[in-house]
């Protein structure tokens, strides 16, 4: 069960209608590190998280918290449009040439399919997608993931302050900065409490250690012309999860053949020159089963 207050988390109030910066908030809304991601990504990592207590709790809280903040940009989207009409905003977008030449003003579809309002969409006007989150029910993996997140949101929060100049639109950015920089350490906090809680192994992919290529768990392979890869502690020492060395290859060589595909089926008409023969079988355009069967039997060479 969910409950809704009237009072937002923190004032929205910009001085002034700016459509073109309307626009880029979308990002924070619904673009792939925004608000609507974090708050799904959240919110489905703890309706699946298996373990009541502390873990699943604090999940909840920070989902919750964060569709506070899905309501805050979007009311600061509508402010800025406010009063803003789409011929004034292509005016407004050339005063930067970049972003008249990309954007030319506000998203149509804030005034044709929103009303003058949010959109669950992108700067670009790309609407969100589930396909953002990751909710994987390891909690270890999930966390880590919720790190890069908060990071990338902060990254482009922070890209944000510098595109305006209204007090009103920075001081919720400077909230969200604030939230954002809580909740970088909140995860990382997280990370180190599952491993003092002595659960680690059962929430770390530590399993099939016994079954890996063991000697391919150790070290970089020096493959690229920089000089400084073997640098770090990455290729020296113990690894951060107290079993492995790490190590350095300076001269890996290749232990698979050569690259090539199998000769292509040829009712694909893909190119080819008959230099690896005959393909076995077709591999596409055919049914197995009792389709097949059946197909085979009403047209044997289909």
């Amino acid at each position: 069960m969910f409950r809704h207050t009237d009072h937002m988390q923190f004032d929205i109030a910009p001085e002034n209608p700016d459509p073109v910066f309307a626009r880029k908030l979308q990002e924070l809304i619904g673009g792939t590190f925004g608000e609507m991601t974090v708050t799904m990504q959240y919110f489905m990592q703890g309706w699946n998280c298996r373990m009541k207590g502390k873990y699943k709790d604090l999940i909840m809280d920070v989902a919750t918290e964060e569709i506070g903040h899905v309501e805050m940009i979007a009311t600061m989207v509508a402010r800025l449009l406010e009063g803003a009409p789409a011929t004034e905003s292509t005016k407004n977008a050339m005063g930067d040439p970049v972003v008249a030449a990309v954007m030319g003003g506000m998203d149509p579809q804030q005034a044709i399919v929103s009303g003058g309002g949010a959109l669950l969409a992108n700067s670009n006007g790309v609407p969100w997608n589930g396909s953002y989150i990751v909710a994987s029910g390891n909690l270890l993996a999930d966390f880590r993931s919720n790190v890069s997140l908060e990071s990338q949101g902060r990254l482009q929060t922070a890209r944000l302050f510098h595109m305006t100049d209204d007090p009103g639109v920075k001081a919720m950015l400077r909230f969200n900065l604030a939230r954002d920089t809580y909740h970088q350490n909140l995860w990382l906090a997280a990370i180190e409490e599952l491993k003092a809680d002595g659960i680690e192994d059962t929430i770390v992919p530590n399993d099939l250690f016994d079954e890996e290529f063991a000697e391919h768990a150790t070290s970089l392979w020096h493959l690229s012309d920089g000089a400084d890869a073997d640098k770090g502690r990455w290729a020296h020492g113990t690894a951060p999860d107290g079993i492995h060395q790490n190590g350095f290859l300076a001269n890996p060589e290749p232990l698979g053949n050569v690259q090539a595909g199998p000769p292509p089926d040829p009712k694909l008409y893909a190119t080819y020159d008959g230099a690896m023969g005959e393909p076995r079988a077709a591999a596409f355009g055919t049914e197995k089963g009792v389709v097949g069967k059946i197909k085979d039997a009403v047209d044997p060479t289909s």
